[in-house]
């Protein structure tokens, strides 16, 4: 930081001095020797003002390298909740399973349960009839008989019932244990129940916390973007206002514009032939994981916030651009509704689809379109072609420009958030 200050103070430096000499009286430029000194300077101080711009264009381009390799990290972490969303969907799978276990073996206890009850009933019943004809023993029963006939009969009642009572009280215990084996068994069910609730505790905050890591990454790549160009626009202001270039100077700059520009549009010109030759052109992307999905495939060229335009200066990029060949299939980013089809303004042909997602809306804006292949109304799934690539409006080639807004479509477009918080590009 202290190096980049250095040489800004001292490009700054440079441009002073050039203000000064052109506003030197006329009195020092009375001679041809004078007027060759100055222009000698001039040129000098011409050749002093490029290398500071060819500094300034060399820390552009180390900017934009490390912004590329926080691209890198942005699609790592991505890949990593993507991991994560998987590994919570299997265990939401096992405790709806385990529930339903549980749900079953609950009823068969409660079943067990009432057949325990209604014998506890009928042994306090025979008890009580015990209780109330007198403690008379299956003794007294069998002397009590009339006869030898009367004997047999009163023995076989009583070996009758001892047998009942017997058979009630085996099977009375054995209920009682297969009730406490099953309620062992639903203790053990809850108990596993509670871990992977546990488990799945610990991976939501796991993903929470690779959310928070994404959007750091985000709020790095934003903040040197616009570091980048604030500075940039320092520069660019400091000209505009204070350095009146020479007719023969200024002809020299037009000269190398149109020469820059030759040059772009050579290489947009290779650019679009080798992007329409890609075999990629036809084919969808790869849905990922998740509730969003990248819009389109192709080259991600441009990103959201401040951007360079040219000799004109730089403006708010309130999207991402995807570029390929015209007549890509364009997909919807997400669940949604088709809510605008049409032309508006720059953006050529576009499609707006809204979506409704945990409670909270959103917009998304597919732009500089050829075509269309939905409708208003129409109900789209997350990679649902909606749209072909196209070159319409204030566009310089085939691409995608892709953005999301919290909420409704405003007009304004203060609502544009970056897409690369939901997407992976």
């Amino acid at each position: 930081m202290k190096k980049q200050n250095t040489r800004t103070f001292k490009l700054l430096a440079v441009l002073f001095a050039c203000v000064l000499f052109i506003q030197m009286p006329a009195a020092y430029a009375a001679s041809l020797s004078d007027l060759k000194k100055e222009r000698s300077e001039l040129e000098a101080q011409k050749k002093a003002l490029n290398n500071s711009l060819e500094q300034k264009n060399n820390e552009l381009k180390t900017n934009q390298n490390k912004q590329q390799q926080l691209i890198a990290q942005l699609e790592q972490i991505s890949a990593k909740i993507n991991t994560t969303n998987h590994d919570i969907a299997i265990v939401k799978y096992d405790i709806e399973i385990a529930n339903q276990e549980i749900a079953a073996l609950e009823q068969s206890i409660a079943e067990l349960q009432e057949k325990i009850d209604q014998r506890d009933a009928l042994l306090r019943e025979r008890a009580r009839a015990i209780q109330t004809g007198g403690t008379v023993s299956y003794i007294d029963v069998l002397l009590g008989a009339n006869s030898f006939v009367d004997f047999i009969d009163r023995f076989s009642a009583v070996s009758t019932l001892m047998d009942a009572d017997r058979q009630i009280m085996r099977e009375q215990k054995e209920d009682q244990e297969k009730l406490e084996v099953q309620k062992a068994e639903l203790l053990e069910k809850k108990k596993e129940l509670e871990a992977n609730k546990a488990q799945l505790e610990k991976l939501r905050a796991s993903l929470e916390a690779q959310k928070k890591e994404k959007n750091k990454v985000v709020d790095e790549l934003e903040k040197e973007e616009a570091r980048l160009h604030e500075q940039k626009e320092a520069i660019e202001t400091h000209i505009d206002e204070n350095i009146e270039l020479s007719k023969e100077l200024e002809s020299e700059i037009m000269a190398e514009r149109r020469r820059l520009a030759e040059i772009a549009r050579k290489e947009a010109e290779a650019k679009k032939k080798l992007e329409n030759n890609a075999a990629s052109s036809g084919k969808l992307p790869t849905v990922s994981a998740g509730t969003w999905t990248r819009p389109a495939a192709g080259r991600y060229t441009s990103g959201f916030g401040r951007r360079d335009i040219g000799p004109i200066g730089s403006k708010n990029h309130l999207g991402v651009d995807i570029a390929n060949a015209i007549g890509t299939p364009v997909v919807s980013g997400a669940d949604g509704v088709v809510s605008y089809v049409g032309t508006m303004n720059g953006y050529g042909k576009v499609v707006m689809v809204e979506h409704s997602i945990e409670g909270k809306s959103f917009t998304s804006v597919y732009a500089h379109l050829s075509g269309f292949t939905s409708s208003v109304g129409d109900v789209v799934s997350k990679g649902q072609q909606i749209a072909r690539m196209g070159n319409t409006g204030n566009s310089t080639g085939p691409h995608l420009h892709f953005e999301i807004h919290v909420g409704g479509w405003n007009g304004k477009r203060s609502n544009a958030v970056n897409p690369l918080r939901y997407i992976s590009l």
